[in-house]
């Protein structure tokens, strides 16, 4: 279920242009589409951690596009018909503040409408070296006169709230009075509540505004949210070039305006260099003050300085984070756009959280959520510790929060982190997705663990991260028991997974996955806690009351965790009910990328085997270290097939594995997908925020991917492979205040360390040490366990599909529909019929009845089915041995010698027969009864029956298939594969052959 046939392809598509030579280290538009005005200002938005500003024009006659402050954010009730004791009571939505860029041109006091003026020529971009939005657009009045408007901007990332801005008009031939109407404007409302819960479900109220105040030297708007919780003041300053003079201000209701006054004549120019400051607190009294320091400091170094400074701020990022992709100018700049706006909207002073959108835009009404520390947390681990530890920072501020909630949710002991917030609270009204996603809590230890092993900040795990690993873990025995129904393992129940189409489950895959990995983490700190700060580990549980009996319950809740395992199908299930149920019966949609959340009733998607987002595959990539890679591809094989990939998290947690796996061609189609979510808008609500966790994910998807790289006892590991289509690829990460770069290329990789001490490193699981300026150089092998089945390979049996494998029927097949397709009228011919490959009898009808007139009922079908199977019964009557493949026989006798066992998977009704007429039934064990399968290819029913009757582990057998979902069941029962046929439309297999007779049986068992 892949909704990649709705991207757009960005070379085709795109208003970005990718195509210049530095390209890929600017956003560059040439191009303006009002219908597309969100899009670009969500994408040319600019931030620092607390401010965000998104990209609209200065002089647009609407500029109030959206201004952030991270901690602004108005508190609503939730109105519940049935409220019940836990529900959570109030919802909060970050509001946009006062908007700051705002500067009116006035040409001999009449207004300029850029809109209504002819454009000459337009440009904007988006520097990621600098920081900077820069903005080029000349055009023509309707009075004949031609300017050209020059602006740039910054959001400078180590300041307090501020935003700088240039500001220059020239003139081409315009001569006359010029007035800048700078302005400060309020009046801003929260979006409105919405059907679709990705957008926003507050109230739609904005702040109110409280005072203003406007002289010479500087303005300034007071605001504060309805409730008088929080205020607001935001105001501006200016410096003055070009001639400009102050010639008024003026105070309205909603706004605070300063007005510069010059003369243009042609060649001649007018700088405005405009400065805004924000302040907010619970109190108004001393914010106007607080801006006033900010904005006298910003005019006297003036903005050229503060550029510079933002220049160097992001050249030390750059030199612990920069990449290469070879040839590939497209993906270098989808990865440093994502890796920019990952960096300036990350909560970065220890008080503000990561919102899923950012600071771009109101989706999700600014909520923070799970995937913060799941996705976006890993990346600033290994790229900007600093800014890392500050994210962690934030929930131990919301720590009492998390203890809060957890109370309301009955649990008298610990702290339970909530699915949406800002705060600390939870602002979900929908228990079943949100207050009963308790992996919340893993997640954030997730990424402790994941900070703490990579920098080894043992200071900030006593001062902060002890503590809440240790309230987060004391919730797990709270919500589950050592079943003994399930022979004493540990089990969870009534809870929800990252997958919101599955909720309030028992044993939820990657929930108990994610448990373990989070008790374990906690035991381990409190025993070195104990051996090397026994004072800071006895004020921590002095404080919460926590003693050894509840640690060693811990531990043995961990070695007991349930991880529910199924024989039949040999993967992980993703909770206890879920491999019962039966597979999503409806129709997919073709055209855009609409989530089915957003037109099925929640319980309609719960009855189904329907994914949003595979768990197991994201519990694998997190946390599978202990599991095989034969498993994995297994599990990613069955997942694949039922996830609708409707989140941006999935695809690049499906990458990941799927390069761990060796489906190298599924990891390169999920990474692009990750890569342009925004850019390209594959989602269609970028106008709404930027998707940090996707962002993040392409990152991920590059290094965890492509890289190989995990973390297995705090010790880094790599597994390089190289995507089809590249030439090489590089990348730097830190690890323990190093810095080291990854090349990889054709035939090997290269390790450097560009700085700090050495480090023992494993590259495809071997240690080996890497030192400051010495290269370390290993070849690129396969590292990725059973990337592409090694052949030959340990095999115990042999399971083959009958037509187009054993003997052609095909020619059969098509003259017995075509039959039937004359008789009813409907259009039949080869294309069609390339369609019914591999697909059962009734399946088969239902594509050639695509192009019937009318409907048929369930009973004319089943005749017109034994119709036509009667046709195709009635011609293989005449075959015979000599309708056999030359090899077959050759090929089944050496196999039987070997001591192989040998199946057939055939979704012919006739297979039997069939053989009995070929002369070979005799050499199978087990012909599969396709009658009695449920499922046809690609499901993996057929081939898990004949492995199951043999009595031959699924990993022990080889499939061998001439169609498309035969090799995708053959995967998906965890079996290796050979096609045979054409190995353009058959590269989904582990191995090709054209024809049966081309395949040696010892090229592919091991003797």
């Amino acid at each position: 279920m892949d909704h990649s046939q709705d991207r757009v392809e960005a070379a085709e598509q795109s208003r970005i242009d990718t195509s210049e030579l530095h390209a890929p280290w600017v956003l560059r538009s040439t191009r303006f589409d009002a219908d597309g005005a969100a899009l670009d200002q969500t994408l040319f938005a600019l931030a620092n951690g607390s401010l965000g500003v998104r990209g609209g024009f200065e002089e647009s006659s609407s500029p109030s596009d959206g201004t952030f402050l991270a901690n602004v954010y108005a508190q609503t009730p939730i109105h519940y018909h049935e409220r019940l004791p836990g529900f959570a009571r109030n919802t909060d939505t970050r509001v946009p503040v006062a908007e700051g860029k705002g500067i009116e041109i006035r040409l001999g006091g009449k207004p300029l409408d850029i809109f209504d003026a002819e454009w000459l020529d337009f440009m904007r971009e988006l520097d990621f070296r600098t920081g900077c939005l820069r903005r080029r657009l000349r055009l023509r009045t309707a009075d004949g006169a031609t300017l050209e408007i020059r602006a740039e901007r910054i959001v400078p990332l180590n300041e307090e709230d501020l935003l700088a801005i240039r500001f220059v008009v020239h003139s081409v031939d315009y001569a006359g009075p010029m007035t800048l109407i700078s302005t400060v404007r309020g009046g801003q409302q929260a979006a409105a509540q919405s059907d679709d819960p990705r957008i926003g479900a507050g109230a739609g109220e904005g702040v109110l505004d409280t005072g203003r105040y406007a002289d010479d030297t500087w303005a300034w708007l007071g605001q504060s949210v309805r409730d008088g919780r929080l205020h607001v003041v935001a105001a501006q300053r200016h410096v003055i070039g070009g001639g400009l003079r102050m010639v008024g201000v003026d105070r309205e209701m909603h706004h605070v305006e300063q007005r510069y006054e010059g003369e243009l004549s042609p060649g001649s120019e007018v700088i405005l260099e405009k400065f805004v400051a924000y302040a907010c607190g619970e109190s108004a009294g001393g914010l106007p003050e607080r801006t006033a320091t900010v904005l006298r400091r910003a005019c006297e170094r003036g903005y050229a300085s503060l550029a510079n400074a933002q220049i160097a701020t992001l050249a030390d990022f750059w030199q612990h984070a920069d990449l290469s992709i070879s040839g590939q100018p497209a993906v270098e700049q989808a990865l440093r756009f994502n890796l920019f706006h990952l960096l300036q909207s990350a909560g970065r002073n220890g008080i503000d959280g990561t919102a899923a959108k950012g600071l771009t835009g109101e989706g999700y009404e600014g909520h923070c959520f799970w995937d913060t520390e799941a996705f976006v947390l890993p990346v600033m681990v290994f790229l900007a510790p600093a800014v890392a530890r500050a994210m962690l920072s934030f929930r131990y501020r919301t720590l009492d929060a998390a203890r809060a909630h957890a109370k309301e949710m009955n649990h008298p002991r610990g702290a339970l982190y909530p699915w949406r917030t800002i705060a600390g609270g939870e602002c979900s009204a929908h228990y079943p997705s949100g207050s009963a996603a308790y992996h919340i809590n893993a997640a954030v230890a997730y990424g402790i663990g994941l900070y703490l092993d990579a920098s080894d900040d043992f200071d900030f795990i006593a001062e902060a991260g002890a503590e809440i690993l240790f309230e987060t873990a004391r919730i797990w025995p709270q919500i589950g028991h050592f079943n003994p129904r399930k022979a004493g393992a540990f089990c969870l129940h009534e809870v929800t997974g990252p997958d919101e189409y599955t909720t309030l489950v028992d044993n939820n895959h990657y929930t108990n996955r994610m448990a373990k990995k989070h008790l374990l983490r906690a035991v381990s700190v409190w025993d070195r806690l104990r051996m090397e700060r026994p004072h800071a580990l006895d004020l921590i549980a002095g404080k919460i009351g926590l003693d050894v009996e509840e640690v060693a319950l811990w531990r043995r809740a961990a070695e007991a965790m349930y991880l529910g395992y199924d024989e039949r199908q040999a993967i992980f299930a993703q909770d206890d009910g879920f491999l019962g149920k039966p597979r999503w019966p409806f129709p997919m949609k073709q055209s855009g990328h609409r989530p089915l959340l957003l037109d099925y009733h929640p319980l309609t998607l719960y009855r189904y085997q329907i994914c949003k987002q595979a768990d197991v595959v994201m519990a694998l990539v997190l946390a599978g270290d202990d599991t095989d890679i034969a498993c994995k591809k297994r599990c990613f094989d069955y997942y694949e097939a039922v996830t609708t990939h409707d989140s941006t998290l999935s695809a690049p947690v499906f990458g990941i594995l799927a390069a761990e796996v060796g489906r190298s061609d599924k990891a390169l189609h999920y990474f692009t997908g990750s890569l342009r979510v925004d850019l390209d808008d594959l989602h269609g609500n970028t106008g709404h925020g930027v998707h940090m966790a996707a962002m993040a994910g392409s990152w991920l998807g590059l290094v965890q991917g492509f890289g190989g790289l995990r973390v297995r006892e705090a010790a880094l590991h790599f597994s390089p492979s190289l995507p089809d289509g590249w030439s090489r690829y590089g990348f730097s990460l830190q690890w323990r205040k190093s810095t080291l770069t990854l090349d990889v290329g054709r035939e090997s990789v290269v390790y450097r360390m560009e700085s700090g001490a050495p480090l023992t490193i494993h590259h495809g699981g071997v240690p080996f040490e890497l030192r400051p300026g010495c290269d370390v150089v290993h070849p690129l092998d396969d590292l990725s366990g059973l990337a592409k089945a090694k052949y030959p390979r340990h095999c115990e049996a042999l399971v083959f599909d009958l037509d187009g494998v054993l003997t052609d029927t095909a020619q059969t097949h098509f003259l017995a529909w075509k039959r039937l397709a004359d008789e009813i009228g409907v259009p039949f011919d080869l294309i069609v019929n390339e369609r019914l490959k591999g697909v059962d009898r009734m399946a088969s009808l239902d594509i050639i009845l695509e192009r019937a007139a009318c409907a048929f009922g369930s009973d004319e079908k089943n005749r017109m089915a034994e119709r036509k199977n009667g046709y195709y019964v009635e011609a293989i009557h005449g075959y015979g041995p000599q309708d056999l493949f030359d090899g077959v026989r050759e090929l089944l006798s050496q196999a039987r010698a070997s001591g192989l066992k040998i199946g057939l998977a055939s979704a012919s009704r006739n297979a039997r027969v069939l053989l009995e007429n070929l002369g070979i039934v005799d050499c199978f064990d087990y012909i599969a009864d396709a009658s009695a399968i449920g499922r046809a290819k690609p499901d993996p029913e057929i081939f898990l029956a004949v492995a199951n009757a043999l009595g031959v582990a699924p990993a022990a057998c080889i499939g061998v298939e001439d169609s498309v979902a035969g090799i995708e069941a053959i995967h998906a029962a965890g079996m290796a594969s050979i096609g045979v046929g054409d190995a353009r439309t058959l590269f989904h297999a582990d191995a090709v052959v054209s024809a049966i007779s081309e395949l040696r049986l010892f090229d592919f068992i091991s003797r």
